[in-house]
């Protein structure tokens, strides 16, 4: 099987501001802080943005920061994976079911699973397409595995991968959930290149958090 490379990584997260807040991170020396912070995404038109999520706002860095760093044109296609979504705003709108018995549609328009994408394609201008993943039972390697399809098979040469995820509600927190660190990141996916060559996708690790640990680890431009 060709190996895939993932370059120009970039990420995003509440308390890691720096590449060396996320190397020190990924070495297990500071930790994402679990709070509701936002990248303040001064590109975006300002009445624009005010709506955003703390995931579409991430997602949008992240993508965003990518596309800076690597030159990709705005053709590139994206693959978005996330284990949750937009799971503060689908709260809110299943608590306005119960207790209002309606739901308003900017509400619920703004909830669904592709939205930090579909926000992020919108902001930035892009026109590549875009595909959203729900990976089964948090195993983010199913949904990598996914996003590498396209250029293993030669119908993409490259992709942009974004993950991300946001912290969840406080309503949330009693449940065994897993990580709930809200954090998010963006990476190329190519056969060619600098980067951090893969070459069996079905052996990356389980969880985002491990896979974006050992590409910071591994990638010496990052």
């Amino acid at each position: 099987m060709a190996q895939i490379v993932v370059s120009n990584t970039t990420a995003w997260a509440p308390g890691l501001v720096s590449n060396d807040d996320w190397k020190k991170w990924a070495h297990g020396e500071k930790s994402i802080e679990k709070t509701n912070g936002t990248p303040k995404l001064e590109y975006v038109d300002a009445i624009f943005r005010r709506r955003f999520s703390q995931i579409s706002k991430m997602t949008i860095q992240v993508v965003h920061d990518v596309l800076e760093k690597s030159q990709c044109g705005k053709d590139t296609p994206q693959v978005f994976i996330s284990h949750r979504g937009e799971l503060a705003r689908e709260f809110a709108v299943s608590k306005m079911i119960v207790e209002e018995k309606e739901v308003l549609p900017a509400s619920f328009s703004l909830s669904v699973f592709n939205t930090p994408i579909a926000l992020a394609s919108i902001s930035l201008g892009l026109h590549g397409g875009y595909s959203a993943v729900f990976p089964s039972k948090c195993n983010f390697r199913s949904a990598f595995e996914g996003a590498c399809a396209s250029v293993l098979s030669g119908t993409e040469t490259e992709v942009v991968l974004a993950y991300a995820d946001e912290l969840a509600p406080e309503a949330y927190k009693s449940l065994d959930a897993g990580n709930c660190d809200p954090f998010a990141f963006a990476a190329v996916l190519s056969l060619s290149g600098n980067g951090v060559r893969i070459s069996d996708v079905s052996a990356v690790s389980e969880t985002a958090a491990d896979f974006l640990k050992d590409i910071i680890l591994k990638d010496t431009s990052f």
